[in-house]
This record gives structure tokens, C-alpha cells and sequence, in this order.
């Protein structure tokens, strides 16, 4: 269980940091790629199931990179400088 949890953590840091390198957010840390890959994890996955996409690990790692990028364009939308 805390095996599961922490490999989670590790693939949402990861997918976070891809989507910020892909959107072009820099200076952000550990623990923002984090929260971003989690969340993102979390709307990739849903919006999977609506359109009835997923199966495997590597199409969940896509969906995560997917929503990851939407949870960071909507950051860069909201708190813009």
C-alpha cells in the first residue's frame, strides 16, 4: 500500500515536471511538479474514462502528461505575472 503511494508520487512528479518543461514553466520545485502531476493524474484519468481511453500503464502515464498540462495552463492562466 505505502509502496503503491509513493511509486504514484514519484509518476505524478515526473508527469508534472514534463508538463511544465512542455508548457514552459520554470522555477517551480519539487514540490509544485508533485501536486501538478497528482492532480493532473487524477483529471487525465477522468477525462479518460469519458471518452472511454485507458488500459495499461503507459496509456495512464499519457493521461497523466495530458492532464498534467491542463492543470499547468490553467496555473498559467490564473496566476499570470
Amino acid at each position: 500500500m505505502l509502496w503503491q503511494i509513493l511509486v504514484e508520487i514519484v509518476i505524478g512528479a515526473i508527469c508534472g515536471f514534463a508538463a511544465s518543461k512542455l508548457l514552459k514553466v520554470n522555477g517551480k520545485g519539487i514540490l509544485f511538479y508533485i501536486i501538478v502531476g497528482v492532480i493532473g493524474g487524477a483529471v487525465g484519468g477522468f477525462l479518460g474514462s469519458l471518452i472511454k481511453i485507458g488500459g495499461g500503464w503507459v496509456m495512464g502515464i499519457i493521461l497523466s502528461i495530458v492532464g498534467s498540462c491542463l492543470v499547468v495552463w490553467l496555473y498559467k492562466k490564473l496566476f499570470k505575472k
